[in-house]
């Protein structure tokens, strides 16, 4: 037996529901106490009620609807549709955010144009290693249980560190165990012209390097400028690095063209064994030709370590006159 309140939505039931006087008034005040607009601009309006919630309102008031009807006056009425909020806005207010950006891009073509290597690096979202659950489905005969805690210790956390060639679109991503440490990013970016920068830049003077302000390659930390001078002095080239605003490291391009593509191979996989990670993030590929090589740290990284007293009485690092803060040079 249908409910008193049901739409039927077939015929002239359905029209006769929403013409029902005031009906549409109703509505509006129903989600008016707990509508908002945004702060920045006036013209966006949004409510958390749902349909049901606002249907239950309206019935209560003596008229016939339901939640689909609701669903139908929110949209054409109201203009009200179903969304979630965007992340770009930046959390930092940086003053020279736009400066930067276009210093970045001016650098990107000085080093294209004569053929030299442009590389964004970046730690990825650590994973778990062992019986742990992770989100995402996969086509299975069976059920596949895990632990119903995620109790981990310092051996289980995984560290990814990524190297990404903008210009070739190829990537090495290194993997280690426990702390994110600058040594490791200096030894991830060493690994990477052994592997596949080498063979392509061997004539270029220098790289550059493009990172954000955070993590084991953060702008401020002195450790990393020392790591980043030995390493410049392994390869016999200058590291010219360029970080990102603060606030603005999802414009890191090894964000959106290698991270997301291995958070995909390694969807719904249990990670049983640090193997098992290597194996699936080097059959990352896509459409446009990305190669990625995955490789295992053979050595620990602890943290903690700080720069050498002579390091920072001596600091053998060339600052740009612009944003020095945000653009240097670690000269081999």
């Amino acid at each position: 037996m249908r409910r008193p309140d049901e739409c039927v939505k077939k015929g002239g039931r359905k029209k006769a529901v929403m013409a029902q006087p005031g009906l549409q008034k109703a509505v509006k005040e129903a989600v008016a106490d707990r509508t908002a607009g945004s702060p920045v601009d006036e013209r966006i309006r949004w409510t958390n009620r749902s349909p049901a919630e606002i249907a239950a309102t309206v019935v209560a008031q003596g008229f016939s609807v339901c939640a689909d009807t609701i669903r139908q006056i929110l949209l054409e009425d109201l203009g009200l549709r179903r969304r979630q909020a965007v992340k770009d806005e930046s959390a930092s207010g940086f003053p020279q955010r736009h400066e930067q950006f276009e210093y970045i891009s001016e650098l990107r073509r000085w080093y294209e144009r004569r053929g030299w290597p442009v590389i964004s690096v970046d730690t990825k979202k650590k994973e778990l290693l062992g019986e742990f659950f992770r989100p995402g489905r996969a086509y299975t005969d069976g059920v596949l249980h895990v632990q119903d805690h995620d109790f981990v210790r310092s051996e289980n956390r995984l560290v990814p560190y990524g190297v990404y060639d903008t210009v070739d679109n190829e990537a090495l991503v290194y993997l280690s165990r426990g702390a994110d440490t600058s040594r490791l990013a200096c030894d991830a970016i060493a690994h990477w012209w052994q592997c596949l920068g080498r063979q392509r830049y061997w004539r270029a003077s220098g790289v550059l390097l493009l990172c954000d302000c955070g993590g084991s390659n953060g702008n401020r930390h002195y450790r990393f400028k020392e790591d980043l001078c030995n390493l410049a002095g392994r390869l016999n080239r200058d590291i010219r690095v360029a970080h990102y605003p603060p606030g603005c490291s999802k414009y890191n391009p090894i964000e959106h063209r290698l991270f997301c593509h291995v958070t995909r191979s390694l969807r719904s996989v249990v990670l049983r064994t640090i193997e098992v990670a290597r194996d699936l993030i080097s059959r990352t590929t896509t459409r446009a030709g990305l190669r990625v090589v995955s490789k295992i740290a053979r050595r620990q990284y602890p943290k903690g370590i700080k720069a050498s007293a002579e390091f920072l009485n001596n600091m053998p690092i060339k600052f740009d006159d612009f944003l020095p803060q945000l653009n240097y040079t670690a000269c081999a």
